[in-house]
């Protein structure tokens, strides 16, 4: 016998709705709260990305959809009160706060969902989770991509006292802009063509006409009689 399937009857309840709520509640339950106008407090993330995309974030945001998969993966991991946890660092004027998605056996581990996998761990993951072997005083960390196919890999990481050190500084000159509300200066990379504030910090893209030979050189060849 054949499975049966609801309908689109007035009392059938609204399935796609429900999962996009369920997802909902789990990501604002886990998701890491930032104060918009504390700015003595600087989370890792602010420090080991862009500065500019952070400083934006919190001066004049522009809100990027997260992937359904982002809300899961953060959810089901960072739902584990137990093993999540927060750390922080006092550097001055500013204190440096993050979140370890677990610690098992004296190893720090974060989880990150991704498309594919890359050869190395991702620059920004690798400054937080040092970060967060600083804070909690362990000496390894691990990194775990985590496909939509569901297929993961893992990078071990030991901890690195001038990483450290170079976050700490980025926290700084962070929070010193956001006290003067100065913009940050651009850090080109390949992470600026998915960024919500590319406009902001280039040139928007134009349409135009497609360039080929005969547009740049045309001219020039019925000059020289070659066409």
């Amino acid at each position: 016998m054949s499975p049966v399937f609801a309908g689109g009857g007035a009392g059938d309840k609204d399935f796609k709705e429900i999962v996009q709520e369920a997802i909902e509640s789990i990501s604002q339950d886990v998701e890491v709260k930032i104060d918009s106008k504390d700015y003595k407090t600087v989370h890792v993330h602010e420090a080991s990305k862009c500065l500019r995309q952070s400083y934006y974030d919190r001066i004049d945001p522009i809100i990027q959809e997260q992937s359904n998969l982002n809300k899961v993966l953060g959810g089901i991991f960072r739902k584990l009160k137990s093993k999540s946890t927060m750390g922080s660092y006092d550097a001055g004027d500013v204190k440096l706060k993050a979140q370890a998605d677990m610690i098992v056996r004296d190893v720090v581990m974060i989880f990150r969902s991704i498309d594919k996998f890359p050869e190395s761990p991702m620059p920004a993951d690798i400054l937080y989770l040092n970060a967060c072997m600083w804070m909690f005083d362990k000496i390894e960390g691990v990194i775990i991509y985590i496909t939509r196919d569901g297929k993961e890999d893992s990078f071990v990481v030991n901890r690195n006292q001038k990483m450290f050190e170079e976050v700490i500084r980025r926290t700084k000159i962070f929070y010193d802009l956001l006290t003067k509300k100065k913009t940050p200066v651009i850090e080109p990379s390949m992470d600026c063509l998915n960024c919500q504030y590319y406009a902001r910090c280039f040139q928007k893209k134009k349409e135009g006409k497609p360039i080929t030979f005969t547009t740049l050189f045309g001219a020039k060849e019925k000059e020289t009689g070659l066409v």
